[in-house]
């Protein structure tokens, strides 16, 4: 069986779903690729996303093994390498653009951005940059079991997503991904995935997401007008 026949049907489970012709226009950018973003760069290729842009200066260690699932043979690469390889298992006719650097703000992006950053501050600025060139823009955070899933679509969302930025001082001391588990992570990309196919589908979006599995809590925010 040729790779055109495997690729031909990939999708049939997901078609009522996912919007292909929608899908086809996006370019995805994911800044950020450790273990939030490198969970939601592979779930976007799974979906059908045809080109994405992956962000991050970082190379892979050891403990990104256990927490944000790279494998044995990653260690030592640089993350938007071994990512862009694992896409290309998924499906080689992705385009992907490599991006190994921290986010410039005249870098040019795509049409729906995933902040997957681990500092405030570095949040911070990637929005000032990019929240009037993105319309779609996904932050996933977690700490430990505990996750929140931010969404600016719209203007009340923006809105709303500025009132999440805070000093970094304010922050709890350490990274967001300085205690987490690649299971933690997966779920945080999945909601993140999951707000990008309501968008997709022209569907209401929720902005603020909050999920602690340990306490088996979830609040859900919609900004009101």
């Amino acid at each position: 069986m040729d790779s055109s026949e495997i690729f031909s049907d990939r999708f049939e489970r997901q078609q009522e779903l996912v919007p292909a012709e929608r899908l086809a226009e996006i370019t995805a950018s994911v800044i950020g690729v450790g273990a939030i973003g490198r969970q939601v760069a592979l779930q976007l290729a799974a979906i059908g996303v045809r080109r994405l842009q992956l962000v991050d200066f970082d190379r892979v260690d050891l403990t990104n093994i256990t927490t944000q699932g790279y494998f044995a043979d990653d260690v030592g690469e640089l993350k938007v390498e071994a990512t862009a390889r694992a896409i290309a298992r998924i499906d080689p006719t992705i385009v992907v653009e490599q991006i190994n650097d921290r986010f410039r703000p005249k870098l040019e992006i795509g049409t729906a951005v995933f902040c997957c950053v681990d500092r405030i501050e570095a949040r911070t600025a990637i929005w000032r940059s990019v929240r009037n060139r993105a319309a779609f823009w996904g932050d996933g955070r977690m700490l430990g079991e505990t996750m929140r899933i931010l969404v600016a679509a719209d203007e009340d969302s923006r809105a709303h997503y500025l009132t999440t930025l805070f000093a970094a001082s304010e922050a709890q001391r350490g990274s967001c991904t300085a205690r987490s588990t690649v299971y933690t992570a997966n779920i945080a990309a999945g909601l993140l995935i999951h707000q990008f196919v309501r968008w997709l589908r022209r569907q209401p979006i929720d902005a603020d997401t909050n999920l602690n599995l340990l306490a088996n809590e979830l609040n859900v925010t919609c900004p009101t007008p």
